[in-house]
């Protein structure tokens, strides 16, 4: 420890007498409660931000960066303050009410705020970004407070083992703030529910601290503030503590891109991977408190832990192969055998996958935090050496992250920027070693042979690692890869002969494809809007570019004058050329394609369109539901023209039953014209409007026979304008009976984000269930022929959905029957012909 200088005579300060007699039990204990509802906090605000800035990679990092600005300034702060105050754990008592009140109200306000700042950006520019860093910043540094302050009402005569004790109890909080947000909270009280559950969680610490503080004598003057300056050598260790700040954040980006090919988009699993990340730090920093004050040599322990971190980081991935989805397979299993739920057997596989990538290297990283404490801080001002070890390195995650998403990824790739990290986590580590004056001989070479082999893995990993890797587990060549600041993309070729086919993955996981039947319903989501306008369209917005075949659908019906897409990634439109069937949408000049997400484009612009259709990623994903609110329907419906209508696609076998009716509900709630269309087997088609829709048969016809119109739907399996219209299925009335007092999505309860794993076969439950609400359309202007001939357009359709439902319950005798009824009266159709072989 370093020895500290005297006061000047004529100085005083306050000395903190322990708070929780010589122990940090209590300490810890107020801690952990601290730290989950703060995490509570840190999630709702990402998930509102999302909906204020948009999800774009750079206004979520900008946004997200005000909160841990705000943490680091709270750090360095009320650290310094509580060095100056006779009762420390007041001032703690007092920043937990604070951020109880603070927490609520920016929850509260950002929920509000979206339309606000959509204005302020299109008048004042980056000026705007003040509102979301003062909403979500205030609270952040009252967050940033608590861990240096309280250190510094416990910790009497070691700071290194108090600050790990303590650091580890507030990251185990976390931890449980993490779980209880999207496996408790969210689905059971939503946003603001949840909002003030962790606020009671403050209230509740607050009260303790203060109960606490009641029984603590009072405080003895002793050493000024000023003579806690920190010395040379500590300002050394907070300045390689912040750099390595930013290396792990840096770490965080590229895991969060590795590990999920081998987990999901659900909220669940980022929920998994943040727990073992959190866990790897917590079980670090306690293990390493417990005897921080034997050890050695500080400087060379502190140097082997950050250049070790790296180089098992490096080595990690690399090892990454087949064994992980066989462990994960087998574990998973054990997993429902014991509890019979499919949730707690995903989310164990999920667990099996972050645990297999970021654990041993965050145990290590954890293991830091303590380390550094014994370089930079003492008893007499634990407070603002805690704080500002919390600031420097929150500070450094900031850079850090950016650094790496924005600069690192997109010019050298994951594997290689993972190893520029891993390498300059070992200059770190040789600049730490060398840094001590009693660090020499053994020590010194640990830390430069864990660098010379960070060096040999860097040289010898190969840089297509992790396409490698998809291409493996999801079967299938390359034929496109990138990894981008926003994520991964890749196009994968897949099927074998006729049915040779393209799949596209962001971020290891399926989105879309251009097989047949997913070209037949993405055609239909584009052109039967259209075709049923009740008007003349010129206009229409795609939200989600995909394959590009929605998007490309536009342009062959000959009326539209204004075709805009809205896309998040540049690099899906990038890989447009490997899909069949999109009319070439990506290079196409009379598409203009806006890159932001669906959301901040209806926000941000006032254009009205004629006809809205979605094709966004499947509705559990993480964020997705910002597209199947009751909230984004009433913000699209304003964006709609008169007599304007909005294509929502609902996929049937991607959430549960109960939760297609939650998003029915949304839909009817913005809508009060709606209809219901199937575009495919696993598809359908929400159709609504602010006003009537009515079916004109001879204009729909007259459409449909416009000469690409009836080539694009043909090449498909819909041949006339009678197998258009056998696609119907039901009016408001029948939607209403399938919602039934179903309560809606909405932004404020994202139910279907949060909904328990889908059913195994989940379309074998709802497809019967939507096929029963059938009734005949309301056509106007309808011959006897045209009704007749699509009722048999529709008998052969429902015929050939009755041979689907066989197959999925494995009746191959009711399959093969159906399937031939529907062969004998339309064989030549395309779509029945792709599955008919497909199936063979």
């Amino acid at each position: 420890m370093h020895v500290m200088k005297p006061p000047r005579v004529g100085q005083h300060a306050f000395v903190a007498e322990p708070a929780v007699s010589s122990t940090t039990g209590g300490a810890a204990a107020l801690l952990f409660g601290s730290g989950a509802a703060s995490l509570v906090y840190q999630l709702l605000w990402i998930k509102q931000l999302s909906l204020v800035v948009g999800v774009e990679v750079y206004a979520v990092t900008v946004a997200v960066s005000a909160f841990f600005g705000g943490l680091a300034i709270g750090g360095a702060w009320f650290g310094r303050r509580a060095d100056e105050i006779a009762h420390p754990l007041r001032l703690y008592a007092w920043l937990e009410g604070g951020v109880a009140l603070l927490a609520v109200m920016a929850t509260v306000l950002l929920a509000h705020s979206a339309a606000l700042f959509a204005q302020l950006e299109l008048h004042v520019g980056w000026l705007a970004w003040l509102l979301p860093f003062a909403l979500v910043g205030a609270p952040a540094i009252a967050m940033g407070g608590t861990l240096p302050v309280l250190v510094r009402a416990t910790a009497r005569h070691s700071v290194a083992a108090a600050g790990g004790r303590l650091y580890a109890a507030n990251t185990a909080g976390a931890i449980a703030g993490v779980l209880l947000a999207p496996f408790v909270l969210l689905p059971a009280l939503g946003v603001l529910g949840s909002a003030l559950a962790a606020a009671a969680i403050n209230g509740l610490v607050a009260v303790v601290a203060l109960a606490l503080d009641r029984r603590r004598p009072s405080a003895t003057p002793s050493v000024t503030a000023e003579t806690a300056l920190p010395l040379r050598s500590a300002r050394l260790a907070l300045s390689l503590y912040a750099i390595a700040g930013g290396i792990a954040l840096g770490y965080e980006v590229i895991w969060s891109q590795t590990v999920v090919q081998f987990m999901s988009t659900r909220a669940f699993a980022f929920a998994m991977m943040l727990a073992v990340y959190l866990l790897g730090l917590m079980a670090g920093s306690a293990i390493y408190a417990r005897f921080a004050d034997r050890v050695r040599n500080a400087w060379a322990a502190f140097g082997v832990l950050i250049a070790l971190a790296g180089l098992v980081a490096l080595l990690q991935v690399g090892l990454l192969g087949a064994w992980l989805p066989a462990l994960q397979a087998t574990l998973a299993e054990v997993a429902t055998s014991l509890t019979g739920s499919r949730l707690v057997a995903m989310c164990t596989r999920f667990a099996v996958a972050a645990a297999a990538l970021v654990l041993l290297p965050t145990l290590l990283l954890g293991a830091a935090f303590p380390a550094v404490l014994r370089l930079s801080a003492q008893p007499e001002r634990s407070g603002r050496g805690i704080g500002l070890a919390v600031a420097l390195n929150t500070l450094g995650g900031i850079a850090g992250t950016a650094l790496t998403g924005f600069v690192l990824v997109p010019a050298f790739g994951l594997v290689r920027s993972l190893a520029l990290l891993a390498l300059a986590a070992g200059v770190v580590g040789l600049m730490a070693a060398f840094a001590g004056t009693g660090s020499r001989g053994r020590s010194r070479w640990a830390v430069v042979g864990v660098c010379l082999g960070t060096l040999a893995v860097a040289v010898l990993m190969p840089p297509q690692k992790m396409a490698q890797l998809l291409a493996q587990a999801r079967g299938g060549d390359i034929t496109f890869y990138q990894e981008s600041r926003g994520g991964t993309v890749a196009v994968l070729a897949q099927g074998q002969g006729n049915n040779r086919f393209h799949r596209l993955y962001i971020q290891g996981v399926s989105n879309s494809g251009d097989t047949l039947p997913s070209q037949r319903y993405m055609r239909l989501q584009a052109l039967l809007p259209l075709l049923i306008h009740r008007g003349e369209p010129r206009s229409a917005l795609v939200i989600g570019f995909g394959t590009g075949i929605t998007a490309g659908a536009l342009s062959q019906y000959p009326g539209l004058t204004t075709r805009v897409c809205a896309e998040l990634l540049p690099a899906v439109v990038q890989a447009h050329a490997q899909f069949n069937g999109n009319y070439g949408a990506g290079a196409d000049p009379g598409l203009e394609v806006r890159l932001r997400d669906g959301r901040r484009e209806l926000l941000a612009s006032g254009q009205a369109y004629d006809m809205i259709t979605l094709e966004p990623p499947p509705p559990s994903a993480a964020g997705v539901v910002n597209l199947y609110s009751r909230d984004f329907y009433q913000l699209a419906a304003k964006r709609l023209a008169p007599g304007g209508l909005l294509a929502q696609w609902l996929p049937l076998p991607t959430q549960n039953d109960e939760d297609s009716r939650a998003m029915v509900r949304a839909f009817l709630d913005a809508f009060p014209h709606a209809t219901l269309w199937t575009t495919e087997l696993h598809e359908m088609l929400l159709v609504g409007s602010l006003d009537p829709i009515e079916l004109d048969a001879t204009q729909i016809a007259q459409r449909f026979n416009q000469p690409s119109v009836a080539r694009a739907l043909g090449e498909v399996g819909v041949g006339s304008p009678e197998a258009l219209l056998a696609t119907w299925v039901t009016d408001r009335a029948g939607l209403e009976r399938y919602a039934g007092d179903t309560p809606p999505v909405t932004d404020d309860r994202p139910s279907i984000e949060y909904a328990t794993w889908v059913r195994r076969n989940e379309l074998v439950r709802v497809l019967p269930e939507l096929v029963r609400l059938r009734v005949e359309p309301p056509l106007h202007g309808a011959n006897p022929e045209l009704i007749e001939a699509m009722r048999r357009q529709r008998d052969v359709l429902f015929t050939f959905y009755a041979a689907g439902l066989a197959a999925y319950q494995g009746d191959r005798d009711q399959w093969s029957e159906a399937m031939g009824m529907v062969m004998q009266a339309d064989g030549q159709n395309p779509y029945y012909r792709w599955i008919a072989g497909d199936a063979q």
